[in-house]
């Protein structure tokens, strides 16, 4: 019998990785998405169409209300999303308060409610710079805590903690999937923006691959 996991699942390419990653190693998956309040909902729309394809059980989770809470995103608030690289300071303002600690308790107790073992969720080294919930050392202490927070401890997997998002195109390419089917722009309008640090990393990783980018950018 597969082993029962979740994936948190944005819809964005990374997460689209680790979703196929998952399916292909066995895994009997199920997918969790977050309408946080983020003004890119457009991923949603695009995962709910990759998991019906893929026929597998899908939740979407309006936590929107917590904005209540945890304001001052360029990426939930009236706040213009910055242009330019990840690694510039500007880049600070798509920081969204103790995100991934919120996303991952929620998909543990999910997981703990359908007797999965596992949570995967996509953070990788090029998010290390900007965003403190991408990097190894919050991993692996989300890791220990969701191992003894319930009588059922459950895995936090990160299977591209350590690669740049490079080496996970190259990966999802030579499984070949089809990245025209996710939405990686902060600005979530009808075409990708091109300036915002998501699309340049995106094109970035593209261009490093030899690869043409699927999707079209204003």
């Amino acid at each position: 019998m597969s082993e029962k996991v979740v994936v948190i699942y944005s819809g964005g390419m990374d997460s689209y990785t680790v979703l196929n990653k998952a399916i292909r190693s066995g895994h009997d998956v199920y997918a969790l998405s977050f309408n946080y309040g983020q003004r890119h909902v457009k991923e949603l729309e695009v995962a709910a169409q990759v998991c019906e394809r893929l026929n597998i059980t899908h939740k979407i989770v309006d936590i929107s209300a917590i904005n209540q809470l945890i304001g001052g995103s360029s990426l939930t608030d009236d706040i213009d999303v910055p242009e330019g690289h990840y690694e510039e300071e500007s880049m600070k303002s798509t920081i969204v308060p103790n995100r991934n600690m919120i996303l991952i308790s929620l998909a543990v107790g999910y997981a703990v409610s359908i007797k999965a073992s596992k949570v995967f969720y996509g953070a990788h080294s090029g998010d290390h710079a900007i965003y403190p919930d991408c990097r190894p050392e919050f991993v692996k202490k989300m890791d220990d805590v969701c191992r003894i927070a319930n009588y059922d401890a459950v895995e936090i997997v990160s299977p591209y903690l350590n690669n740049t998002k490079i080496d996970i195109l190259t990966d999802g390419l030579e499984m070949g999937l089809d990245y025209s089917q996710t939405w990686t722009c902060y600005n979530g309008r009808q075409h990708a923006c091109g300036k915002c640090g998501a699309c340049q990393e995106r094109l970035e990783a593209f261009a490093l691959n030899k690869a043409t980018d699927p999707i079209s950018y204003e």
